[in-house]
């Protein structure tokens, strides 16, 4: 089985014919790795911008390309896209999180008007696989590259320049560090249309304490200081994205405010409990 790691860096543009903002791939950066997870292939090439007529301020600040490099590169988008697939042929590809996997859905709808990806067989989140291995993993904040980079020893702070084949390679130091064939495979998914469904499911919020697809018996908080159930003090408030309100220890009586998420995902509702003050 041979792997592809790809990571795309793009650029935020208003796009006037569909009249939104839109993330254009400006860079595609990858490397075919045997089953040794040697090198065996390379691919680095720039796109050309067909919407963005500048490099936003924020993007500008996160990744080292000069626009005016960006107008000289000799592809567009479908071209690049084109010769990526060819590269990738049947092998399974690997990004640093999903994000990549949207982005490239959104640029194909973008230029075809189609958002599926037939070229990808099957596919592995790096990022959820080096949480795995880590023991990381966190439904409120996801492992970043420079972060798992510099838990790995490979970089003393977080890098704040990325170029796409620079954090390619970044990623394959992470994968050598933590690759244990067995665990990896169990991260690797068939890009099926049960794949599709979940890739493309839009998570959203519940902010009503009612609402019947929360388990009740979930929402509740214990004293941090002698692990008693406590007693909510107070109605439920919405706030942001979150649930609210005010508890009190029957022992300590010490109080509080536990806030409460609950994120409806592909899998169903997923619920985070945070202590916010005391």
């Amino acid at each position: 089985m041979s792997l592809v790691i790809l990571d795309l860096e793009w650029n935020t543009a208003f796009c006037k014919e569909l009249n939104k903002y839109v993330n254009e791939i400006v860079e595609f950066g990858a490397i075919k790795l045997d089953k040794k997870l040697n090198i065996i292939e390379t691919f680095s090439s720039l796109v050309k911008p067909t919407v963005a007529k500048s490099i936003h301020p924020h993007v500008q600040k996160l990744i080292n390309i000069d626009f005016n490099e960006l107008k000289k590169a000799e592809f567009t988008f479908p071209y690049v896209l084109d010769k990526f697939a060819d590269f990738l042929g049947d092998s399974t590809l690997l990004t640093w999180s999903n994000t990549d996997l949207h982005t490239l859905i959104d640029n194909c709808q973008l230029h075809f008007m189609d958002e599926n990806l037939p070229f990808v067989k099957s596919y592995c989140d790096l990022q959820k696989y080096c949480e795995y291995s880590l023991g990381v993993s966190s439904s409120n904040r996801m492992l970043g590259l420079s972060s798992c980079a510099q838990i790995l020893g490979f970089v003393e702070g977080e890098n704040q320049s990325h170029r796409a084949l620079d954090d390619v390679k970044l990623s394959l130091k992470c994968l050598k560090a933590l690759y244990n064939r067995r665990h990896f495979e169990e991260f690797v998914e068939e890009c099926d249309e049960e794949f599709y469904k979940k890739l493309t499911f839009k998570n959203k919020f519940i902010t009503n304490i009612n609402n019947p697809k929360i388990d009740r018996q979930q929402i509740f908080f214990d004293c941090p200081e002698c692990n008693v159930r406590c007693v909510r003090k107070s109605k439920w408030s919405k706030q942001n994205n979150s649930m609210q309100a005010y508890f009190v220890c029957p022992e300590c009586k010490q109080s509080f405010k536990g806030r409460v998420q609950a994120k409806v995902k592909y899998e169903g509702v997923v619920i985070s409990k945070k202590i916010i003050n005391k």
